[in-house]
C-alpha cells in the first residue's frame, strides 16, 4: 500500500472530530475555515443566526445575511428544491461566495427544539466524501487480522487501534496504553524512537523485518513491517503518529524456504563423490533447518552399488553430520552403521517414501528404550524429522534433523519442504554413486583397451557402453568399436572373446587392432571376417596347448554408407543387430550368420539392408539377452521391446545406453555386455553428384566439365584447378584399364570426395615413372593433389576414390 494514501486515510480519520474544513470554487481559490458552517433559518427560510464557520465558508458577514432568504445565497437551486415549502433533511447546492465565485456543499438540517427554526450545517462535498472514503479505507484495514493500524498522540500514547496480538488473553489494546505495555521494553523503546523521529521530523518511515517479542511471551519473536507517519491539523502543527504493522511471519517462514531450496540446489551435487554430496546436503540443513542433520546411506551406495531393496538401520551408515563440531550422542559417529530401529507405524511411514515427523515423547515411545534415547538423540532435543532419500526406484539412505532448545517444532510446510530437499539431495547422492560404479568400469575399459565412449562421424553418431561381469569384480573379452572409413562411411563392430581375465583381454585387444587394420583395406564385411577368422587360428596355434580350446569369439562387422543409405554386415556366430526404425518401432535385422571365429573353412555372408536417417542401430553381446535364466531367444524380445522404449530421437544416445543396461543388466551379472548404439545420419541429396562415364578417351573433357559446373554450383572454386586434375588422372585410367560401365561421384562434407568407378578387378599400383616414360604420373599426381586416396573393391568391380579437405569446415 502506498504510504501517501494511507497517510490521508489516517490523517481524515483522526481530524473527523476536528475544526478542518475547505472548499474551493470554480477560480480554484482555497477557502479554508473551521468546522462545519452552522446557520439558523426561521420558518420562512430567511437566515436569523449566522456563524462564524459559515462566514468563512461564504466570506459573508453575519449583518450581509441575516433577515435575507437562504434563496439568495443559492447560486443554482436543484429542481427538486424550487417548489418546496419545507426544508429537505439534507441535500446538495452550490453557494455563492461573496467574491463571485460558487463553492459545491452537502448540507443536512435539523429541527431546534420548542421552536420552527432550522439548523443548516453545510461543508465542501468533495471534504464530506473524502470523509467518507477515509472512513470506509479505515474500517477495512482495521478489519484485517494481519494489518494492526495503531494511532498515538503527541505522548506517544495509544489513541485508536485494532490490535489484539499483544495481550496473553487476546482482548484487544486498550486507548491509552502504551507500546511498553505490549512489548517488551527493548522492543518498545526502539520502535518509540522510530515513532519519535517521525513526530518530531515529519518524514515516513518505512522499515521492513523488525523482530519483536510479546511481553507475554518474550521467547518467541515475530516478524513484522512498520510504515509510520505524522499526523497533522489544519494548520500543520503535529497531532500525532499513525502506525501500521503487517505481520511477515508468512512471507518471512516462505523466503527461507526458497532461500533453503535454493541453497540446496547450487550446493548440493556440485561433487561426484557420495560423501562429499552428503556432507553438503548435511551443512545445508544445519543450522538453516535444524540445529542438527545427519545424512545416512545403504552400505553399499558407498562403493556405488545400488542398495538392497529392503533397507533398514543396520543397512545403513553414516555418511555426514553437521555441524561437524557439535557435541553428538555416542550412538551417532561418522562412519559407523546406524543401529536397526524397531517397527512402528512413523517408521512404516518412512518405508513408504514419506517425510516422518515426531516429539521427543514419540520417539521415546517408538524405542521403548530410555538408554537408546540418549543414545541417539543429541541434548534438548524435542522433535525430529526423518526423510528418506529416494531416487530412480531407489531409497539410498535417509536424512535426519533435530530441533532443539527455545526453537519451533516442525510443521507440515517444513515436512514437504523437507520431501522436496530430501527428492534433490538423493538425485545427487545417487548422481554421484552411479558415477562411482561408472567410474570403476571406465578404469577397467580402459584397462583392456575399450575405444572412446562415443563418435561422431558424418555417418552416425554413436554411443558406446560396457558392463563388467559381477559389478565390476570380474572382466571379459566383449567390446565394441566405431571406425570411420573413407567416402564418409563407418564401420560398426560388436565382439565377444572367449574366456574371462587378463587372456581374453589380450585377444580382444589384438581383434581389436586387427579389425581396424583390415577395416582400412575397405574389405567386404564377409571379406573381413574371413581374414579374422585366419587371425584366430594364427592366435590359437600360437597359444598354450591347454589354452587353444578357448581361444575364439564372435563378431558382428558392419559398414554403413551415408550416401546410399545403406548398411552391408556379416556376422561370425554374433547375435543379430537390431534396427529402431523413426517410428518408434524395433526390429532384429535377419541375417544369416556364419560360424564363429574360432571355426574356419565356411563361408561367411553379407546381408544389406536400406536405413533411414535418424534410425538407431544397436549391436550387442550376449552377455545382454543371456542373463540369468534366460537364453538368447528369450532375451532378444526383450531387448528389442527395451530399445523400442528408451531410444527416443531427443533422448542423448550414451544415456539410452546407460537406462538400457540399468534395465536389462542383473543384480550381479555373471557376463560383461558391450552395446553400441549408432544414430544413421544421411548426405544430403544436394551434397552429392553423379555421372556415367562413356568409354570413350573424349570423355575426359567432359569430366572436368561436369566438375567445373559442379564445383562452381557449390562455391568450392577454390579446389577446382585440383580436382580437374584429379578426375582426369582417375577417368584416364578407368578408361585406359577399366571396363564399363564407369561411374564418377562427388561428395561433399569436410571433406570433397571424388570417386571413380569400373567394372575391372585389377588393382591399381602407384609407381614413379622415369625421366623418359610417357604415363604412370597418374596415381602419383592424385595422391599428392588430394589428402589421401585408396581403393576399394566390390562385387562388380572397383572404385578408386580421393579426399581433399575443405578449407573453413570443421
Amino acid at each position: 500500500m502506498d504510504i501517501d494514501n494511507v497517510k490521508n486515510v489516517c490523517s481524515a480519520g483522526a481530524s473527523q472530530g476536528s475544526k478542518d474544513v475547505s472548499g474551493s470554487g470554480p477560480s480554484g481559490r482555497l477557502y479554508a475555515f473551521d468546522g462545519p458552517a452552522a446557520a439558523v433559518l426561521d420558518h420562512r427560510g430567511a437566515v436569523v443566526r449566522w456563524t462564524g464557520t459559515a462566514e468563512e465558508l461564504t466570506g459573508f458577514r453575519a449583518e450581509e445575511v441575516c433577515g435575507r432568504p437562504v434563496k439568495e445565497l443559492v447560486a443554482d437551486l436543484p429542481d427538486d428544491l424550487r417548489g418546496a415549502t419545507e426544508m429537505p433533511a439534507s441535500g446538495r447546492v452550490r453557494l455563492w461566495h461573496q467574491c463571485g465565485d460558487t463553492i459545491d456543499v452537502t448540507f443536512r438540517t435539523t429541527k431546534v427544539g420548542g421552536s420552527a427554526e432550522v439548523l443548516v450545517l453545510a461543508a465542501p462535498t468533495h471534504h464530506i466524501a473524502d470523509h467518507e472514503q477515509g472512513a470506509a479505507l479505515l474500517r477495512a484495514l482495521s478489519a484485517q487480522n494481519r494489518i494492526t493500524i495503531a494511532v498515538h498522540d503527541t505522548e506517544l500514547t495509544t489513541v485508536q487501534t485494532n490490535a489484539m496480538l499483544g495481550t496473553a488473553d487476546g482482548r484487544p489494546v486498550q486507548p491509552g496504553t502504551r507500546l511498553s505495555d505490549v512489548l517488551c521494553a527493548e522492543d518498545a523503546e526502539r520502535l518509540e524512537a522510530v515513532l519519535r523521529q517521525v513526530l518530531e521530523t515529519g518524514a515516513p518511515v518505512v522499515r521492513g523485518n523488525q523482530h519483536v517479542s510479546w511481553r507475554h511471551d518474550p521467547a518467541r519473536q515475530h516478524a513484522l513491517s512498520l510504515s509510520a507517519f505524522r499526523l497533522e491539523d489544519a494548520r500543520g502543527r503535529p497531532t500525532g503518529v499513525a502506525a501500521l504493522y503487517v505481520d511477515n511471519a508468512d512471507q518471512m517462514r516462505a523466503r527461507r524456504h526458497l532461500d533453503l531450496a535454493r541453497e540446496v540446489a547450487e550446493r548440493v551435487g556440485k561433487s561426484l563423490d557420495v560423501v562429499r554430496t552428503a556432507q553438503d546436503l548435511a551443512d545445508v540443513l544445519a543450522p538453516a533447518f535444524g540445529e542438527f542433520a545427519a545424512v545416512d546411506l545403504a552400505h553399499s551406495v558407498f562403493d556405488g552399488d545400488e542398495p538392497s531393496k529392503q533397507l533398514n538401520g543396520g543397512d545403513m551408515g553414516n555418511a555426514a553430520l553437521a555441524p561437524a563440531t557439535a557435541v553428538w550422542p555416542a550412538g551417532i559417529k561418522r562412519g559407523e552403521s546406524v543401529p536397526p530401529l524397531p517397527d512402528h507405524p512413523l517408521r512404516r511411514s518412512f518405508l513408504h517414501g514419506e517425510p516422518v515427523v515426531f516429539s521427543l515423547d514419540d520417539f521415546i515411545a517408538m524405542v521403548s528404550d530410555p538408554q537408546l534415547v540418549e543414545y541417539l538423540v543429541p541434548r534438548d532435543t524435542h522433535s525430529v524429522m526423518v526423510a528418506p532419500l529416494h531416487a530412480r526406484g531407489h531409497t539410498l539412505g535417509a536424512i535426519t534433523a533435530w530441533r532443539c532448545g527455545r526453537s519451533d517444532p516442525f510443521t507440515e510446510d517444513e515436512a514437504d519442504l523437507m520431501k522436496q530437499i530430501a527428492s534433490r539431495g538423493a538425485l545427487a547422492i545417487d548422481n554421484a554413486r552411479r558415477y562411482t560404479r561408472e567410474h570403476r568400469a571406465a578404469v577397467a575399459l580402459q584397462q583392456r583397451l575399450l575405444p572412446p565412449a562415443t563418435t561422431d562421424t558424418p555417418a552416425a553418431e554413436t554411443a558406446g557402453v560396457y558392463l563388467p561381469a559381477g559389478g565390476g569384480a570380474g572382466s571379459s573379452g566383449d567390446w565394441y568399436d566405431a571406425i570411420a572409413l573413407p567416402s564418409l562411411r563407418v564401420a560398426l563392430v560388436a565382439g565377444d572373446v572367449v574366456g574371462h581375465g587378463m587372456p581374453a583381454s589380450a585377444t580382444m585387444g589384438r581383434l581389436r587392432a586387427a579389425i581396424q587394420t583390415l577395416a582400412d583395406l575397405e574389405l567386404e564385411p564377409d571379406e573381413l571376417l574371413t581374414r579374422l577368422a585366419d587371425l584366430i587360428q594364427r592366435l590359437a596355434a600360437e597359444a598354450p596347448s591347454g589354452d587353444r580350446d578357448i581361444v575364439g569369439g564372435t563378431c558382428l562387422y558392419a559398414v554403413y554408407d551415408p550416401v546410399t543409405r545403406r548398411c552391408a554386415m556379416a556376422s561370425a556366430g554374433h547375435p543379430p543387430p537390431v534396427l529402431i526404425r523413426l517410428d518408434g518401432t524395433a526390429q532384429a535385422v535377419g541375417i544369416s550368420p556364419g560360424p564363429p571365429l574360432a571355426l574356419s573353412g565356411m563361408p561367411y555372408e553379407t546381408t544389406v539392408i536400406d536405413v533411414e536417417p535418424g534410425s538407431v542401430l544397436a549391436l550387442y553381446t550376449d552377455g545382454l539377452v543371456e542373463r540369468g535364466d534366460r537364453d538368447i531367444g528369450q532375451g532378444l524380445p526383450r531387448l528389442t521391446e527395451a530399445l523400442a522404449a528408451h531410444c527416443r530421437p531427443d533422448r542423448a544416445l550414451d544415456e539410452t545406453g546407460r537406462a538400457l543396461l540399468a534395465d536389462l543388466a542383473d543384480q550381479a551379472p555373471r557376463d560383461d555386455a558391450a552395446l553400441l548404439l549408432a544414430r544413421t545420419r544421411a548426405v544430403p541429396t544436394a551434397d552429392t553428384a553423379h555421372w556415367e562415364i562413356p568409354a570413350d578417351p573424349a570423355a575426359v573433357s567432359k569430366a572436368r566439365e561436369w566438375i567445373t559446373r559442379q564445383l562452381t554450383m557449390w562455391g568450392l572454386d577454390n579446389l577446382l584447378f585440383t580436382t580437374e586434375l584429379i578426375v582426369s588422372e582417375l577417368v584416364t585410367n578407368a578408361i585406359r584399364y577399366g571396363r564399363p560401365p564407369m561411374d564418377l561421384r562427388l561428395i561433399r562434407h569436410h571433406v570433397l570426395v571424388c570417386e571413380v568407378t569400373d567394372s575391372s578387378s585389377t588393382q591399381p599400383r602407384l609407381r614413379r615413372a622415369r625421366t623418359t616414360d610417357e604415363g604412370g604420373r597418374g596415381l602419383f599426381l592424385v595422391s599428392q593433389l588430394g589428402g589421401r586416396w585408396g581403393c576399394r573393391h566390390g562385387q562388380n568391380g572397383k572404385t578408386i576414390w580421393s579426399e581433399q579437405a575443405i578449407h573453413g569446415s570443421p
